[in-house]
């Protein structure tokens, strides 16, 4: 694994191609993403039966094939092995416990001469999850798109996710049952984020969409922001850690292939303040790398996007990581909550040695769906309010109108708005 040390000449430029990691060629396949978007609005269901004959290699006899009857789902989940099925319902309790305490209130403020101001809290109407789907179904990501939904209120949940061949993930299917999920439809990429935000003749448009995809979902969810909200544009998963001397090696180096072994494209970064520390890790990810199902993933991940830093000093180390801004941040140091004031931009905090990324992934109970690419500077991880809006209440009683309308009318006049002038006036005389 690459080792560099921020006293190299050259290390801005080394430093610099690790901050545009999240760069995804968003532009190079928009004109194709928008070509399916464009059929989808125009030829609705009929369209979406091309696209799955296309990519996922079957045909829908009828419309009603595409979804997904509410029966299988019961019985995927009826099969579940007893042990996977108990840690599928821890899951989805520790992930509702945590989004619970997530919820924004209402609220209304009376004053003194009648105003009254608040804000109303209210779910969306409908939401769509997409998930991936196929070989590669994470259901892990159903439970956390769909359980922040239900927290907050919403009534009606779609979940779309590619069915190659017409073969739905069992597990994700028994995910679905749990999470009272009834509406689901075998349609992938660009395809089913279309499908969501602009409706066809069997599915009503939603309000919001969530969930991970690859770069065709990620584009198509940038074109349709506007026609429906969203939770974020991701890229490809990552990894960073902070380590002390203190640190195991071992622990730092499965961790750094935690997330090397989910795509050629996901970027593992280590900064420590010891070198030794960063050769012995080194060395136990080439050791590791040699056992793991996915290594060739891994490998080229690791050898293409991953490294170790070598810091002069640990302040130096978390300068680097808050403008890194990874997506997950592992710190193995001594003294870990100590470090967390200084720490601003990550989407996820993982504190002291027996914190593995992982257990963030499936059990702890915090979204696993989180920024990417740096966008950890300005984006916050999936939560209730994602899925929520806010109104503004307001009301003003004669005495407030008396007190407040002549500021406001000079305002509105100082702007030219002179119906909005008068609109106030007029009810001062």
């Amino acid at each position: 694994m690459k080792i560099i040390n921020t006293k190299n000449k050259n290390f801005n430029d080394e430093f610099a191609e690790i901050l545009g990691r999240g760069k995804v060629d968003i532009k190079g396949v928009s004109s194709i993403v928008q070509a399916i978007i464009d059929e989808v609005i125009k030829d609705g269901d009929e369209a979406i039966c091309n696209h799955i004959e296309k990519f996922d290699k079957w045909l829908p006899k009828n419309k009603e094939e595409l979804f997904i009857d509410t029966k299988e789902m019961k019985r995927a989940y009826d099969e579940l092995e007893p042990k996977l099925k108990e840690s599928l319902h821890l899951a989805y309790e520790r992930i509702e416990k945590y989004h619970q305490k997530q919820l924004p209130k209402s609220w209304l403020d009376f004053e003194e001469n009648g105003t009254i101001l608040g804000q109303k809290v209210t779910p969306v109407d409908r939401a769509g999850l997409y998930i991936p789907g196929g070989k590669a179904a994470y259901p892990s990501s159903l439970l956390m798109n769909a359980i922040p939904a239900l927290v907050a209120g919403v009534k009606e949940i779609v979940v779309c996710t590619p069915t190659p061949n017409n073969e739905p993930n069992e597990l994700l299917l028994a995910a679905c049952h749990l999470c009272k999920v009834t509406t689901v439809i075998k349609v992938g990429g660009a395809s089913a984020i279309a499908m969501m935000a602009y409706g066809t003749e069997s599915l009503k448009k939603v309000d919001v969409i969530t969930g991970p995809g690859n770069i065709f979902v990620a584009t198509a969810k940038k074109l349709v922001f506007g026609e429906v909200n969203i939770d974020m544009i991701a890229g490809p998963s990552e990894i960073g850690i902070l380590a002390d001397e203190s640190a195991n090696p071992k622990y730092l180096a499965i961790d750094l292939l935690s997330q090397a072994e989910h795509d050629e494209m996901a970027s593992s970064i280590m900064i420590t303040t010891d070198e030794a520390l960063a050769k012995t890790t080194s060395a136990e990810v080439e050791r590791y790398l040699g056992i793991l199902s996915r290594n060739e993933i891994a490998r080229k991940s690791i050898s293409e996007r991953g490294c170790i830093i070598v810091a002069s000093s640990m302040d130096e180390a978390i300068e680097l990581m808050n403008e890194i801004a990874p997506e997950h941040l592992e710190v193995m140091t001594k003294n870990p909550f100590e470090l967390l004031p200084k720490i601003k931009h990550a989407g996820a905090i993982f504190l002291g040695e027996n914190t593995p990324e992982p257990i963030g992934d499936y059990i702890a109970g915090p979204n696993h769906t989180l920024p990417t690419g740096g966008t950890a500077k300005f984006y916050s991880p999936l939560n209730v309010e994602n899925f929520m809006k806010k109104s503004s209440i307001i009301s003003f009683s004669k005495l407030a109108i008396t007190e407040l309308g002549n500021e406001c009318a000079l305002l509105a006049d100082t702007e030219g708005l002179t119906a909005h002038a008068e609109s106030v006036r007029v009810r001062l005389r």
